[in-house]
C-alpha cells in the first residue's frame, strides 16, 4: 500500500497501488497518514519525500470506492481523507513531493501542502472537481491562490483541465522539473541538503513559515466541506460519477 525507506536522515513514502494508479482508498489514506504520524514522532527523521511508483503519483480519490460508500457499503478507515488532511496541515518536518506521473485530484492539491515540488517533465496534473460537480478540496481554495494567484488557481480548480509540468513551474505550483531519471537523484539532493542541517531549526524554522497559514487552511477545509455538502449526490454529481463507472463523458446540459 505504501513503501518506506530509510536512507540517512530522509524517510521516502512511494504510494503503491499500481494497479489503480496510486488512487487513495481507505486503506492508502490511513497507511499514508500513519506514515507522517510515524516519521513526525521519529528523531531520526529530518525529512520526508512523497512520490508514487509505476507511472502515476496519484490518480486522486478511488472513486469506486467512493461511489460504495455513498451507499453505504464501506466503513471509513481509522483516518481517511480527512485525517490525512489534519497530518499534512500539522506536519512539523520538511515535505517534499516528487510527482513521476499523473496527479489528479488529491494527487494534484496535496502539492499545495508541500514545503517543496519536484516534477518530471512528462508529468501532468488535473484538478476535476468540476467535471465532477464537486467543489476544490485538501484547503486548495486557499493553498493554490496562494502559491500560484488567483487567476492560475481559478483555471487550476475550475477549468478540470490537464496541466503540464512546464505550465506547474510558471504558475508557481512546483520548485523545479526534472527530466524522468533525473527526477528522484535532483529530489533526493535537494532532500539531503535540509536533511543536513539541525532537525530542531528545521521544525521551528518550518513552524514560523507555516503557523500563520494553518487558521487559513482549516478554514479553507470548512467552507470546502460546506460546498461538498451541497454538491455531493445531488443530480450533477450523479450524473458524474454513474458516466465515469460507465467509462462516458457525463453529461450536465439538463443539470444546473
Amino acid at each position: 500500500m505504501i513503501e518506506i525507506t530509510d536512507e540517512d536522515r530522509l524517510r521516502v513514502l512511494r504510494l503503491n497501488r499500481p494497479e489503480a494508479k496510486n488512487a487513495f482508498n481507505e486503506a492508502l489514506y490511513d497507511a499514508t497518514a500513519n506514515a507522517l504520524i510515524d516519521a513526525a514522532g521519529d528523531p531520526t527523521v529530518a525529512v520526508v519525500v512523497l512520490t508514487g511508483t509505476g507511472d502515476s503519483f496519484s490518480a486522486g480519490n478511488d472513486l469506486l470506492e467512493m461511489a460504495r460508500q455513498a451507499r453505504g457499503e464501506l466503513e471509513r478507515g481509522e483516518h481517511g481523507f480527512v485525517g490525512l488532511l489534519d497530518q499534512l496541515i500539522e506536519f512539523p518536518k520538511p515535505l517534499v513531493c516528487a510527482v513521476n506521473g499523473i496527479g489528479v485530484g488529491i494527487g494534484a492539491t496535496i502539492l499545495g501542502m508541500a514545503d517543496l515540488v519536484f516534477m518530471s517533465s512528462t508529468a501532468r496534473v488535473k484538478c476535476p472537481f468540476t467535471s465532477l460537480a464537486v467543489a476544490p478540496e485538501a484547503a486548495s481554495s486557499f493553498t493554490f491562490p496562494t502559491l500560484l494567484g488567483r487567476q492560475n488557481a481559478t483555471w487550476a480548480l475550475l477549468s478540470s483541465e490537464w496541466l503540464g509540468a512546464a505550465v506547474c513551474k510558471d504558475m508557481g505550483l512546483v520548485f523545479e522539473v526534472c527530466e524522468p531519471d533525473d527526477l528522484m537523484a535532483t529530489t533526493m539532493a535537494h532532500a539531503r541538503v535540509l536533511a543536513s542541517k539541525p532537525i530542531s531549526s528545521l521544525v521551528e524554522s518550518k513552524r514560523t513559515i507555516v503557523e500563520p497559514m494553518r487558521e487559513s487552511l482549516r478554514a479553507a477545509r470548512a467552507r470546502e466541506d460546506a460546498a461538498f455538502r451541497v454538491l455531493l449526490g445531488a443530480p450533477a454529481n450523479v450524473e458524474a460519477l454513474r458516466a465515469f463507472a460507465e467509462k462516458r463523458e457525463p453529461d450536465f446540459t439538463d443539470i444546473d
